[in-house]
């Protein structure tokens, strides 16, 4: 009788360099599974419910490609893996590890739930939790010492496919329909892979022109590092480290490998200050700082690269990883705003939406995670726009009530001579709001509020 394996496909949307798949491939047969759990579904929001949906279409069009297809079932995977296991006899079901505290206590149940092995490996990460450690054992709570371990670390070798036939899907059996009703459009790892090519024309220039959101000077591959359509230490091997470039874009999977393991030692990031003091930090409250929220989340600060840059998450899904920056830090320390809601609304927003990544660098800005931004730093959107979106090509996409405006005003249309702001057609107040609060007035009230909260002299 034939040996059938399952492969429970959760983050890891891809067949190439797939350490759970290729286990699972290595025997007589195979079946590949993903349950989709509705409730996860709706919560996440649409851009990231599109790619992933868009993922497992691709996902099974690679496994058409292969003999087979994907095994699309809904509902709980406590109930649903351990019966499609029982419903093709397999002896045993492989998947990919996760960090975060809902994944680590599925997989706990699932596995309690199965009659057979569950395998676990790691196919999201270039180096698994655990193997990057300082001399005494331990993670290392900042980032450069992780870093150097990190790269003295050996790279697993990337893992091929294995040879078993790929089992098709009991007939009837679908893809939901993606947010326009019609079929979702398959994006697959081939297409991860050929972005991953095109990088490789790009990647050279990366510390010079990554800063520069009106550029095309970074990957764009974090949405396919996300759903796992391109291995990550499949992209360190092809990019290598042998221009400045590679090195600077090398380090940044670096920094993703280290928020995952802290995640795994930490799976309230999301929720709980890495440094337990700035939990007593007095948020802003009530009524004032909803308005201020609301008025962030829909791109109406007054600020335009602030502005811009929410529009952008509306209408993409996406944000360059400098405005990441500057509109976390307008949140968090000029409306005094607690770090916790904007990582939910980025989370939601993002198709690369993703707990350790999001709550990690939501707190690198607030100041309350290992290694962060000191809590006297504070961007300023103004001349962080000037200095990074000189001539307001960023600002003019996404900002089109404010397109007539010089180079020079674009930045501060408050500032702009009443004449100037007639010709270009805007009315402030009415075509584009003024800013909401005073950057410097703002940046003393945190300050204040953050050095009561650590006990630091004023």
């Amino acid at each position: 009788m034939a040996a059938t394996a399952l492969a429970w496909f959760r983050r890891d949307l891809r067949l190439h360099d797939n350490p759970a798949w290729a286990a699972a491939a290595a025997g007589d047969e195979v079946a590949a599974l993903v349950v989709i759990e509705p409730a996860l579904l709706e919560a996440a929001g649409p851009w990231r419910r599109q790619a992933y949906l868009r993922a497992l279409a691709g996902l099974d069009q690679s496994l058409k490609e292969a003999g087979g297809g994907l095994r699309v079932e809904v509902g709980d995977p406590v109930e649903v893996v351990p019966r499609v296991a029982a419903d093709i006899s397999a002896a045993k079901v492989t998947v990919n590890a996760d960090v975060t505290r809902w994944s680590v206590a599925r997989d706990r149940r699932v596995a309690e739930a199965l009659q057979r092995p569950l395998d676990a490996y790691w196919g999201t990460v270039v180096h698994a939790p655990g193997l990057v450690l300082t001399a005494a054992g331990t993670l290392s709570r900042v980032f450069t010492p992780f870093y150097k371990r990190w790269l003295q670390t050996p790279i697993p070798g990337e893992v091929e496919p294995g040879s078993a036939p790929v089992l098709a899907p009991p007939p009837g059996m679908r893809l939901p329909d993606a947010l326009s009703g019609k079929p979702a459009e398959p994006w697959s790892e081939h297409d991860a892979l050929n972005r991953l090519d095109r990088w490789q024309e790009r990647v050279d220039g990366y510390n010079d022109d990554r800063d520069f959101p009106a550029t095309q000077g970074t990957s764009a591959l974090s949405t396919a590092l996300r759903f796992g359509l391109l291995s990550p230490r499949h992209a360190v091997a092809a990019i290598g480290a042998h221009t400045a470039g590679r090195a600077g874009f090398v380090r940044q999977l670096a920094w993703r490998d280290w928020y995952t393991h802290l995640t795994a030692e930490n799976p309230d990031i999301d929720r709980v200050s890495l440094r337990p003091e700035y939990d007593r930090i007095a948020w802003a409250s009530g009524a004032e700082a909803d308005a201020g929220f609301e008025a962030w989340r829909h791109g109406r600060t007054g600020y335009p690269i602030v502005d811009a840059a929410m529009r952008e998450l509306a209408g993409t899904g996406g944000m360059h990883n400098r405005l990441r920056m500057i509109a976390a830090s307008f949140l968090v320390k000029d409306l005094l705003i607690d770090w916790r809601r904007g990582e939910r609304w980025f989370r939601h927003m993002l198709a690369d939406g993703d707990i350790a990544q999001n709550a990690g660098n939501w707190q690198w800005v607030a100041g309350a995670g290992p290694d962060a931004a000191p809590y006297f730093r504070v961007f300023n959107p103004v001349s962080q726009s000037r200095k990074f979106d000189p001539a307001g090509r960023y600002l003019r996409r996404w900002l089109p009530e404010l397109a007539g405006l010089g180079d020079r005003d674009i930045h501060t249309p408050w500032e702009a001579r009443p004449l100037d702001l007639a010709s270009a057609g805007v009315d402030l107040g009415t075509t584009y709001p003024p800013p909401i609060v005073d950057h410097a007035e703002a940046r003393q009230r945190t300050l204040a509020a953050y050095k009561e909260a650590l006990g630091r002299n004023p």
